[in-house]
């Protein structure tokens, strides 16, 4: 690349780790991100030990679900992205979870099968085939990542984004009513990040792909070189990340 050779090593060395899984452990001492004071983690652990059967959707690398204490006697976990599905089948298979490829908007799973449906970041939310498949009662429970989202990360290298913005909580809600589910609780944050060097932000746009739609280092040279430029004469780049909580209920 040429110029800088700390920014040349920096950016090389985050364009080349895997960014398999749903682990942002590389990024410890370079970035840093406030997590929502509800503490999804905890809750999803109380009520996957309430329940008794669960599906836990777009597991990504089964991360989240392997840290949940105690599983219901039925778990299943579906992700559709190749390395990260076979991560989780690897982390999960030993806990007795079933991980199921699953493509498209139809769950491969009969009509009341689960008490519990959860999803932590999905990609996407079928509110009706998760209404399908619970049972009278059932409740789904996600946390998923709110509108404009590391906002100021996209407009760096793309530009001002006129709206709307997708990911919205309000539409979230009205989408669940319209699957005949009750919403009983909806919650949002807006959480500061910081990012201490070039190479985070190239490891963080490869791996969150929505961020910066087909970001490759190579592409936006230009814009790193000067985002680099800019955390060296002033500090870290700060962003802000967008989340919301999800509690939607399937009537008795």
């Amino acid at each position: 690349m040429g110029g800088d050779r700390a920014f040349d090593d920096m950016v090389a060395e985050a364009a080349a780790v895997s960014v398999d899984g749903w682990d942002f452990s590389w990024l410890d001492g370079r970035a840093t991100e406030e997590r929502p004071s509800w503490g999804y983690a905890r809750l999803l652990a109380e009520r996957m030990a309430r329940a008794s059967a669960a599906l836990d959707l777009d597991t990504g690398g089964g991360e989240v679900l392997a840290g949940v204490p105690l599983l219901p006697p039925l778990t299943v976990a579906t992700e559709s992205w190749p390395p990260n599905l076979a991560r989780a089948t690897e982390s999960l298979r030993p806990r007795g979870v079933a991980v199921v490829d699953a493509h498209g908007e139809r769950l491969p799973f009969a009509d009341g099968v689960f008490d519990l449906v959860t999803s932590r970041h999905p990609v996407s939310t079928w509110w009706e085939e998760i209404a399908r498949v619970l049972r009278p009662g059932g409740a789904y429970f996600s946390q998923q990542v709110g509108p404009a989202s590391a906002g100021e990360l996209t407009e760096w290298f793309l530009g001002p984004r006129p709206g709307p913005h997708t990911r919205d909580p309000e539409a979230a809600q009205a989408s669940a009513e319209a699957a005949g589910l009750r919403v009983a609780d909806l919650r949002f944050q807006r959480l500061r990040m910081v990012f201490h060097d070039v190479g985070a932000v190239v490891y963080f746009l490869r791996k969150v792909i929505w961020i910066v739609p087909g970001f490759t280092a190579e592409e936006h040279l230009t814009r790193l070189r000067a985002l680099h430029e800019r955390i060296a004469a002033d500090g870290p780049f700060v962003a802000h990340s967008t989340r919301f909580l999800i509690d939607a209920r399937k009537p008795a």
